[in-house]
């Protein structure tokens, strides 16, 4: 079989193109032939050496993948061969086949095609628990959802509406990204990249200001977010974007009782109860039409490099696939 792997850090140069001996399922694996695979930033960071855990090289990236089951284990009892499936693993997305501990597998529900569903868990998952497990949003509250019409920022711009939010007010870098945010329901959509946008928001968000923001850039975006916070206010994060992870003291969050959190999916999903139940409701919104997906673009396999490029350079808007 075929798959992406990078033997060094580095560039999206370092991206190539191997053959590898197809996979064989242990006791209680599946294989899973691949029909798409998602693309997120956690993948570049992979590529770079500097992801929140170690990546050992050589490392075949991609944790979102949907597919067909091809064979079983031995010991396999919910799955067998043709059932479509998706799932998230750790590493060996970027592939024509993975295997996957039985377990790990969600099957594809009715009317969802294999490019929608590997859209749905790295990145839905996320905006879920950042929301609610993390964020503890509650009704009629006012969230900042940066990197609106991205991937996770789709999904939060919805979840957050869905969940009870007052005002969902986004940031994105050009007009087209802000009309899509705005037609996935973001009350207000913000400029980033103009000096003062910090003000813009804490004017759109009103006296109290902001109460829970979702923050992946670092640098001076995580600065300047945390200042439109209000009393009370919770800032999660889940990503650095920007390459630059923020400093603060912990001392400037003590006079407004603001909070600073950090998300990690993996650790999520090591509760499989906590998992499975935001996986269903998640999944119900998306077969009711509540949750609308965004692919902003699906790419051979091969071009996985020219894909890490455009997602690296802010070129894109929605969810990027690759098909093997």
């Amino acid at each position: 079989m075929k798959a992406v792997q990078f033997t060094e850090y580095g560039g999206p140069e370092v991206l190539k193109v191997q053959e590898f001996d197809a996979p064989v399922p242990e006791a209680k694996q599946v294989v899973i032939q691949i029909e798409a695979i998602g693309v997120n930033y956690a993948d570049t960071m992979r590529r770079e050496g500097q992801y929140v855990v170690d990546t050992p090289l050589p490392f075949i990236p991609g944790a979102e993948v949907a597919g067909v089951v091809e064979s079983t284990g031995s010991d396999v009892t919910r799955f067998s061969a043709g059932d479509r499936v998706v799932a998230l693993v750790g590493e060996g997305g970027y592939a024509e086949k993975v295997t996957v501990d039985e377990a790990g597998l969600i099957p594809v529900p009715e009317g969802v095609d294999a490019v929608h569903a590997a859209a749905i868990p790295l990145q839905g998952l996320s905006a879920y628990h950042i929301l609610k497990t993390m964020g503890r949003i509650a009704p009629g509250e006012t969230v900042l959802v940066h990197a609106a019409a991205g991937g996770v920022g789709l999904f939060a711009v919805q979840m957050a509406k869905l969940m009870g939010a007052g005002k969902v007010i986004g940031t994105a870098g050009s007009e087209e990204k802000r009309e899509l945010a705005r037609s996935f329901g973001a009350d207000v959509v913000i400029d980033y990249t103009k000096d003062g946008w910090a003000e813009e928001v804490k004017e759109a968000a009103g006296k109290g200001r902001v109460d829970l923001a979702l923050e992946m850039a670092g640098g001076s975006i995580f600065h300047d977010t945390l200042r439109t916070l209000a009393p009370f206010g919770r800032l999660v994060i889940y990503g650095v974007a920007s390459g630059e992870p923020a400093e603060f003291s912990p001392m400037s969050l003590m006079e407004k009782n603001k909070s600073v959190i950090g998300f990690f999916l993996p650790q999520i999903m090591r509760y499989p109860e906590l998992l499975q139940k935001s996986l269903e409701e998640m999944l119900g919104w998306i077969q009711t039409g509540e949750i609308k997906l965004h692919i902003g673009g699906v790419y051979d396999l091969q071009e996985a490099p020219d894909v890490h490029r455009k997602l690296e350079g802010r070129e894109t808007a929605g969810k990027l696939i690759l098909t093997p």
